[in-house]
């Protein structure tokens, strides 16, 4: 490494800092759900319209990732990191303000998408690093990484819920998340490196090649085949966010609670194969690792449609969860690990994986008017079974 490129104190500070990071990405993203219907009604809005206002989050992230490249190599790992965290910020404190004080539906759409964007950016931008970090210690740390946005999404969705049962208005909520997420950002941004040594600017090509390197990635077999172990993952981490409690609840006549329960099962098998799988993976390799997991989703999911007791179903739930975890995570490190200009490679790969996590569910839901939710889920199935051959494109090069 040159002067330049690493100022932290030890590359264990760096991996803290990309940790914390990650963390933050998902603390910000559980932060408007558990108190959407105090949202709307501040807003006077029904169902759809708050949709076509959360719409401006998928906006924001869709330019955000094809922004983040740009800005990456423009600003340097950590001032861009840093950047993108306060804007993050300043996105959720405007929420807050707009729809709690000034009531104004223009003011929070605005606020939403450049929340998306910096949510977007800052998705890339960690993955980079993580990348770069996890290549600097020389084992496996991306699984750990995205654990820490599972961990954030569940302490931010906690929060909210704990602040609605308390009585605590969303604007003040809102607002020392902002100053929590500015401040951690800040300091946490003191461990990152200055510049990524494969982003200095000696050697270096022009923006306009960047670019054209960015769009080849779409015409890149390797890519668009990790893309496509993505697209299976998180179609499944997505349905599970979005249908998992009424498929226990209406396809298997559960209750409430349980369903919840389920969902919260989820949530920590998850978080917790993701803990664990770094290890995992530095003994049988990205490829097995997958391949595995990926095997295990499938008889999961299979496992949830087609039994209603509640012992086999909670078993499925937890295979699900694993089957969910690692494809991600490693799908980011083979993208950053496939040739130069990470940032854009990851870019493109993250690009399919925010797609099938965004459109995926309500394609599921529109299939369920057809066949039924239980039913639906067989496109999981589908895609999982999918990821699985495909998976030796993840095979280091």
């Amino acid at each position: 490494m040159n002067h330049e490129t690493a100022t932290q104190p030890s590359v264990a500070g760096w991996r803290n800092a990309v940790l914390i990071s990650f963390a933050l990405g998902g603390l910000t993203m559980a932060t408007w759900g558990p108190r959407l219907p105090s949202l709307r009604a501040a807003l006077g809005l029904d169902n759809a319209g708050i949709g076509l206002v959360l719409a401006g989050v998928t906006v924001g992230s869709i330019a955000g990732l094809v922004a983040s490249s740009a800005l990456l190599s423009w600003l340097g790992s950590r001032a861009a990191i840093r950047s993108v965290s306060w804007l993050i910020a300043a996105g959720v404190a405007v929420i807050g303000v707009g729809a709690g004080l000034l009531h104004s539906v223009p003011i929070v759409t605005i606020a939403f998408v450049l929340l998306g964007f910096g949510i977007g950016s800052l998705d890339v931008m960690i993955n980079v690093d993580g990348a770069a970090v996890e290549r600097a210690a020389g084992r496996t740390l991306m699984p750990l990484m995205h654990a820490g946005w599972s961990a954030g999404s569940v302490a931010g969705a906690g929060l909210g819920a704990a602040c609605a049962a308390l009585g605590i208005d969303f604007v003040w909520q809102f607002l020392g998340e902002a100053v929590i997420i500015v401040g951690v950002a800040t300091v946490a941004s003191r461990w990152l490196p200055v510049r990524l040594d494969e982003d200095t600017d000696r050697g270096k090509p022009p923006v306009a090649d960047r670019i054209r390197s960015w769009l080849r990635g779409w015409a890149d077999w390797r890519l668009l085949l990790i893309g496509l172990v993505m697209l299976g993952v998180e179609l499944g981490e997505g349905s599970a966010n979005n249908w998992l409690t009424l498929a226990v609840r209406d396809g298997h006549g559960k209750s409430d609670a349980i369903a919840a329960t389920f969902f919260t099962v989820f949530a920590i098998g998850e978080t917790t194969a993701r803990v664990v799988g770094g290890p995992l993976v530095d003994r049988i390799g990205r490829v097995a690792a997958v391949r595995s997991t990926t095997a295990l989703g499938v008889v999961g999911v299979v496992l949830f449609i087609l039994t209603d007791a509640s012992p086999l179903i909670l078993v499925g739930i937890v295979l699900w969860s694993v089957g969910v975890s690692m494809g991600f995570p490693l799908g980011m490190s083979a993208a950053a690990d496939s040739g130069p200009n990470p940032a854009a490679r990851v870019s493109v790969v993250a690009s399919i994986g925010y797609l099938a996590n965004l459109a995926g569910p309500p394609a599921v839901g529109v299939l369920s008017g057809s066949v039924g939710l239980l039913n639906a889920l067989w496109l999981i199935v589908i895609l999982l079974a999918v990821g699985f051959v495909a998976a030796g494109v993840m095979r280091p090069s």
